[in-house]
């Protein structure tokens, strides 16, 4: 699989500035980062959340961190949230092979939740839609394309957390 053709076609009909990145297959995010040659706080991670009674939101945080649940609960006002199944993501994301999904919710009729990491950042890196291939974009452009809900959803992973 290449890059995603519903993001392709997304980027180019919106005349967006995007590089592509191949990479050996890999599936971590560290070894993403590692191909990638950027940090694994400047490798994007894509999560599906669901609310009970109303559909799905895009969760994007830095590949080096986790999911504050309760910091996204509170956030959006949505109090029964619940993590994804790997069955489900197939399901949300049919053109993705699972754990690669590119952070654009518009082309999957979610929205997006984007931790305010990413603000500070010049870029940001994803994957796209494939094991073997990242997008790289300013994240100015992505900020404008995407047009997220930023907010502080991630806990920082210590580097030796990583490794156990």
């Amino acid at each position: 699989m290449r890059l995603n053709d519903r993001l392709k076609r997304y980027l180019d009909q919106e005349q967006g500035a995007y590089e592509i990145i191949p990479h050996r297959e890999v599936f971590s995010s560290r070894e993403v980062a590692a191909e990638s040659h950027v940090t694994d706080r400047q490798l994007a991670k894509v999560l599906a959340v669901r609310e009970e009674d109303d559909g799905h939101l895009m969760v994007v945080l830095p590949a080096a961190c986790r999911l504050d649940l309760n910091a996204l609960r509170h956030a959006t006002g949505r109090h029964r949230l619940s993590f994804v199944s790997e069955d489900d993501m197939g399901r949300l994301f049919p053109d993705c092979e699972i754990g690669a999904m590119p952070p654009f919710g518009q082309l999957y009729e979610m929205p997006v939740y984007l931790d305010a990491c990413f603000s500070r950042a010049q870029t940001i890196v994803f994957r796209a839609g494939n094991h073997h291939e990242v997008v790289r974009m300013p994240y100015v452009e992505y900020e404008r394309l995407v047009k997220p809900v930023v907010g502080e959803f991630c806990t920082h992973v210590r580097e030796k957390d990583l490794t156990a």
